[in-house]
């Protein structure tokens, strides 16, 4: 069986798409979107939970996120995690409830999250090439196998880096869009 599939290189470099499209998804732009909250683990039960398992969270304004949380003995935890998850937001506790205000950014903040959102395309950037290693070096030990010849494997290493550069295209496409959007330009 050939060691090189190109539908699993395609897949696994769209997967590193997606993750940074995730990743940006919870970079801040002023607005409140649940995707903020993605990152925060609650330490509840003796371990760490997604919050996501622990509350229910909502956008109910365009500025505002609402926590609901299932368990009342979990508020606290909760609370705390948010504070520490480094997002800037203050939870305001209203019983069962966290309600998080989302405040202006700042021009430093701003620069600081399009700072990170590049250091996510960058690492965006290093997975798909970490494919196409992946991608060539199977190529390399099936030719050497006997499955393909030289010139088959010059075409596949072609094709390869053509659907590498596509793909890293689209890292920088997405991170410029959110670049963009953070600093409202």
């Amino acid at each position: 069986m050939p060691a090189y599939v190109k539908s699993d290189l395609e897949r696994r470099m769209a997967g590193a798409v997606e993750s940074l499209k995730h990743d940006l998804g919870g970079l801040r732009t002023g607005r409140a979107s649940t995707a903020l909250l993605d990152p925060v683990t609650v330490e509840v039960y003796g371990s760490h939970m997604p919050l996501n398992q622990v509350a229910t969270v909502s956008a109910p304004e365009p500025r505002m996120l609402s926590v609901q949380v299932w368990d009342k003995s979990n508020v606290g935890p909760v609370e705390k995690a948010i504070r520490s998850a480094g997002l800037g937001l203050n939870p305001i506790n209203d019983g069962q409830t966290l309600r998080l205000p989302i405040p202006d950014l700042t021009e430093e903040r701003r620069k600081e999250l399009a700072k990170l959102a590049g250091q996510y395309a960058e690492k965006a950037r290093i997975a798909v090439r970490n494919v196409r290693r992946d991608g060539m070096d199977s190529l390399k030990t099936d030719e050497k196998k006997g499955v393909f010849g030289e010139d088959d494997r010059k075409r596949h290493e072609t094709e390869v880096q053509k659907l590498t550069d596509a793909t890293i295209a689209d890292v920088d496409a997405a991170a410029a869009a959110k670049e963009k959007e953070i600093l409202g330009k």
